[in-house]
């Protein structure tokens, strides 16, 4: 490894660094926060994968830019389809049509809600490949990308017999467009948990992918994670080139609680990106619903 590659690591290590990891456990209930995007007017739905029905809860999130921190959080209440809980993960805001849509991992479906969080009785026309990927690791992600009118939704892990990941986008009829093909990270160690938990568009047509690598030792202390964020531009090529743009380790130890398992991620304007970590409704009162801003190089 040359001086220069240690310097460009060293960076985008610490490029995270200034923003810490905040929580609001008197603001939000705890939960199994799995994906976040704004509406609009600070408000954000929040896509809860073990919550009791389907459907998303909104926040109020008021963020100080310029110092990377969130000011004030209130919950505005949970938007109930009336429908059993699909272990929905990703989700995203559709300005077009005014309406949310969220990715199941035990259907393996993406389905549209209307704001009140009631089924509209629309959805991506999934190809049928996806329907065979695992529950456990089935569609974790979902972005919509309002320049290009196109959503963008992946598997955790790739489908069974692949070993790159399928990018599948639609367009605002719904319907499939290309298929893109990303190469995920080894994980660290057999003892690691890997996979892709999201995808976020950007304005500028950049796609960034969220990796998380995680380890929980047997008695739970020394429990660790790795977070990597990457950008892809899709284009014209098939298979994605993708540039790591910010990584950064959580842990659980007798000194820190910071452990994190960042699942959801959004958009905030300019370089700045708004984590959601899933706590498992506060395991055993280990973990936190942790909030993370993190600023990306220019």
């Amino acid at each position: 490894m040359t001086i220069r590659h240690t310097i460009v690591i060293a960076a985008v290590w610490l490029s995270s660094g200034a923003a810490a990891q905040q929580h609001f456990p008197k603001q939000i209930a705890a939960g199994n926060y799995s994906g976040i995007c704004h509406i609009g007017a600070g408000r954000y739905a929040v896509v809860n994968d073990k919550s009791d029905t389907d459907g998303f809860a909104v926040f109020n999130i008021q963020v100080d830019t310029l110092r990377g921190r969130i000011t004030a959080i209130a919950d505005e209440g949970f938007r109930d389809s009336g429908q059993p809980n699909r272990d929905g993960e990703g989700i995203c805001y559709c300005p077009a049509t005014n309406t949310i849509f969220i990715s199941g991992e035990r259907d393996n479906q993406v389905l549209e809600y209307t704001l009140d969080g009631k089924l509209t009785g629309r959805r991506l026309q999934m190809p049928p490949s996806f329907a065979q990927s695992n529950r456990n690791f089935g569609l974790e992600s979902l972005a919509y990308d309002e320049g290009r009118q196109l959503f963008f939704t992946t598997t955790e892990r790739p489908l069974p017999g692949d070993s790159l990941l399928r990018i599948q986008t639609f367009g605002t009829d719904l319907t499939p467009r290309r298929q893109y093909l990303y190469s995920p990270d080894a994980p660290i160690s057999p003892k690691h948990f890997h996979g892709v938990s999201e995808l976020c568009a950007l304005p500028d047509g950049r796609l960034l992918v969220l990796e998380r690598q995680i380890k929980v030792p047997r008695l739970k202390i020394g429990a660790t994670t790795v977070v990597r964020i990457y950008e892809v531009r899709p284009g014209e090529n098939e298979k994605l080139q993708k540039r790591l743009l910010l990584q950064f380790k959580t842990r659980l130890n007798l000194f820190s609680r910071k452990f994190a398992n960042y699942e959801g991620m959004c958009h905030l304007g300019g370089q700045q990106l708004l984590l959601i970590a899933d706590s498992q409704n506060r395991l055993k009162g280990f973990l936190r619903d942790w909030f993370k801003i993190v600023r990306l190089a220019p």
